[in-house]
């Protein structure tokens, strides 16, 4: 079974294009920021950003408990989205990116503070989940897709065919430097 992370900053569309992907494919997926809540797998609470700090081995060790579980009822692949799925053992890193000026009304919608917001579309402008996939994967295992002024179809489309192997690995195809 293949494990593909789908990752990028909050706000980039991963869990409503992770559930497209699953109807269209029947690709298992991991919500993995529920499951990290859900399984204690955090080492602590940031209280100053209000969120858990996972322990990623602990996470990892979780995953590959879940993948044995699921290879025997199915052989379907694992979709892992959060992001922080880059940052475990995967086999395809795909990227979602979006325009941070896109971004920060998405992040206010979902009740984020304006330090989160302006966290968030620093790091989507700095390309800090990109590189950060890059570096671990190698970028002959990552694609990076903009879902920026997207439908959810059409992004979970380009999914698809990174996942299907239909395009090749892509990265440094989207650049909001100018956004700072």
């Amino acid at each position: 079974m293949t494990r593909i992370a789908l990752t990028g900053t909050p706000g980039t569309g991963k869990t409503t294009v992770s559930e497209l992907v699953a109807e269209r494919t029947g690709v298992d997926v991991v919500h993995l920021n529920d499951a990290i809540r859900e399984a204690d797998l955090f080492d602590e609470r940031d209280v100053e950003r209000d969120s858990l700090v996972a322990d990623l081995d602990a996470v990892e060790a979780w995953l590959d408990e879940h993948q044995d579980r699921a290879a025997g009822e199915s052989d379907a692949d694992t979709l892992v989205e959060s992001h922080l799925s880059h940052l475990l053992d995967a086999d395809q890193v795909i990227v979602l990116r979006c325009r941070p000026d896109v971004l920060k009304p998405r992040l206010r919608e979902r009740g984020e503070s304006e330090a989160s917001v302006a966290e968030n579309a620093e790091s989507e402008a700095l390309d800090v989940i990109l590189a950060e996939a890059v570096e671990r994967h190698g970028e002959g295992a990552v694609w990076e897709i903009d879902t920026t002024d997207r439908t959810p179809d059409a992004v979970a489309d380009d999914v698809v065919a990174a996942m299907e192997g239909e395009v090749e690995p892509r990265v440094g195809i989207v650049d909001f430097i100018d956004y700072l």
